[in-house]
């Protein structure tokens, strides 16, 4: 199945306006049995912004797509010119108290596991185990014709060699790591090949218009027939990689629980929608439920 490129999505019927009340989320967490699914805005605490919530990205930047990153030199030069810029911002980003929550209800038995469509590696910085990085990790990079692959840092290593002297202002960074240039600014960028067998190099990512993997897809479909309930975290659910596990869980009679501050595509399959900002409404669920969250490495 190919993730469409579906970029906005708009209401089509009225929908109940979200409440403050995390009472609901709190029972399921005393249940036990939470499979938690987290979207851009888990990450925006940590100064990764999100493509779709105020401010978000895709109000001045449309995400590379498989499709023409695949059949365009010179899209691939744009991309890991901007990549490449964006990778020393995003590498740096550290987990919030949202992630330290997560980690903390994983550690005291409270989740059935955690599906991330982020691409940050936030999840496992915090201590989360056993996370589902649905859309892939932009800490890898895998070649398209050989199918060898590489840590990003390697690839980072070797493009700062190729192209010294590269030093942009960016604009603006995006969810997916991908720094706002220009074309003038990104100039001449030289790309370099696979060390394997010189063919073309990808962030291990799920682009827009590109499969999410059948066995990733299926094993998150068994994490949601396992669980309790679900409960969503940051994710508009635009996207039908993450909304068809909502779909999922509701028909099966799991209730589906949502924290975002905005109305999402999933809401009418949902029990609730907090629309509180996730890291001060996880932090404060934890403290009701006496779990004690390790701050060690959040902002």
């Amino acid at each position: 199945m190919r993730m469409r490129p579906t970029l906005s999505w708009t209401p089509t019927e009225d929908l109940r306006p979200g409440t403050t009340d995390p009472g609901p989320i709190a029972d399921a967490l005393r249940t036990g049995g939470v499979l938690v699914l987290s979207g851009a805005g888990m990450s925006t605490e940590s100064g990764i912004p999100d493509y779709r919530g105020e401010g978000g990205s895709l109000s001045r930047h449309t995400p590379m797509t498989y499709q023409e990153f695949t059949a365009s030199a010179r899209a691939r030069r744009r991309y890991w010119a901007r990549s490449h810029l964006g990778w020393r911002t995003f590498g740096r980003a550290r987990p919030n108290a949202g992630h330290g929550a997560v980690a903390a209800f994983g550690r005291h038995g409270l989740l059935s596991g955690v599906i991330t469509q982020n691409v940050d590696g936030l999840h496992q910085a915090a201590g989360s185990e056993g996370v589902v990085e649905l859309h892939g990790s932009l800490g890898r990079v895998v070649c398209l014709a050989c199918g060898a692959v590489s840590p990003r840092r390697e690839l980072a290593r070797r493009l700062e060699e190729a192209n010294a002297g590269f030093e942009p202002v960016a604009a603006g960074l995006n969810p997916d790591g991908d720094a706002d240039l220009t074309d003038e600014q990104v100039g001449d960028f030289r790309v370099v090949p696979c060390s394997e067998c010189g063919g073309i190099l990808k962030p291990d990512v799920v682009f827009f218009g590109e499969a999410v993997p059948p066995r990733r897809v299926e094993h998150c479909r068994a994490l949601v027939g396992g669980a309790t309930s679900l409960l969503v975290l940051g994710s508009s659910l635009t996207v039908m990689s993450g909304l068809r596990f909502v779909r999922q869980a509701a028909q099966a009679g799991k209730p589906v629980l949502i924290v975002n501050r905005d109305p999402t595509r999933g809401d009418r399959h949902a029990v609730t929608r907090v629309a509180l900002p996730l890291g001060t409404t996880l932090t404060a669920l934890a403290a009701h439920l006496g779990v004690p969250v390790d701050g060690r490495a959040t902002t």
